[in-house]
């Protein structure tokens, strides 16, 4: 077999053993697909009225949405540094070194399993949205396909950020809260209030992060409201975090255990 073959086959492998995980234990999945859900239905339920600024109820739902379908990524791949640290501290990456696979397969197949369970999890968080009241009705079909690739795209660097900090991480534990941040920076963005309503030492915290043009492209794309410069800003800071994490994650994988 071609190298490849060899790499696919392999990477498949590792795929099915990460989603086998997964469906086995869902307990984690389910606690951080939670974090969103439960964060979409306070501020829609409790704080709608007073964080829509007499817009409505309803206009405040479309507002969020986008945030938290970004914030459920970022949830999500907590899951993946923690699994990958489990795997390390467990031992059996150095049992996969002893073997004759593609080094690159376990890499591979966390992150895609990652993405897939991104994908499922904005799926669900994105249903409960519609059905408290979200509408799209204006994005065309070619909006909804730039939309879709926007959060995978976005889903792919964060996982690749999460996998780095798995491996750097000594136990589930440590990986789990360095991987907080992932979740805590939607909290300063725009997506529960808009940045320009912010003060003004707090805005830049907002603004020059990559959960914010992220989520006024994904804004934008669904609801039809101005994008500007936030487009390339989003797929940037999307390809920029992708590399940073492949090579870091590269790196730190290929490095000789000590």
């Amino acid at each position: 077999m071609s190298t490849l073959s060899l790499a696919v086959r392999d990477s498949s492998t590792m795929l099915r053993r990460n989603l086998l995980h997964a469906r086995r234990y869902p307990s984690l999945t389910l606690n951080l697909l939670l974090t969103p859900v439960m964060l979409l239905l306070l501020f829609v339920y409790i704080f709608g009225d007073a964080m829509s600024a007499g817009a409505g109820r309803s206009a405040y739902i479309a507002y969020i949405v986008p945030g938290i379908l970004l914030m459920t990524i970022g949830s999500t791949t907590i899951g993946t540094a923690v699994s990958v640290s489990t795997d390390m501290s467990e031992g059996i990456i150095a049992r996969f070194r002893t073997m004759a696979i593609h080094r690159g397969s376990v890499l591979i197949g966390h992150v895609v399993g990652s993405v897939l369970q991104c994908v499922a999890a904005v799926v669900l968080v994105g249903a409960v949205g519609a059905a408290i009241g979200f509408r799209s009705t204006d994005a065309t079909v070619l909006e909804w396909l730039a939309a879709f690739g926007l959060l995978v795209l976005f889903a792919l660097a964060l996982t690749w950020i999460a996998v780095g900090m798995g491996l750097v991480s000594p136990n589930a534990e440590a990986a789990s809260n360095n991987a907080m941040p992932l979740i805590l920076l939607p909290l300063i963005s725009s997506a529960f209030v808009p940045v320009d309503g912010m003060p003004g030492w707090f805005r830049p915290i907002a603004e020059y992060q990559p959960f914010t043009p992220a989520i006024e492209t994904l804004r934008g794309l669904l609801l039809g409201t101005e994008i500007g410069h936030n487009g390339w800003l989003a797929v940037a800071w999307s390809l920029g975090l992708a590399v940073l994490g492949y090579f870091w994650a590269a790196a730190k994988f290929n490095s000789d255990p000590k």
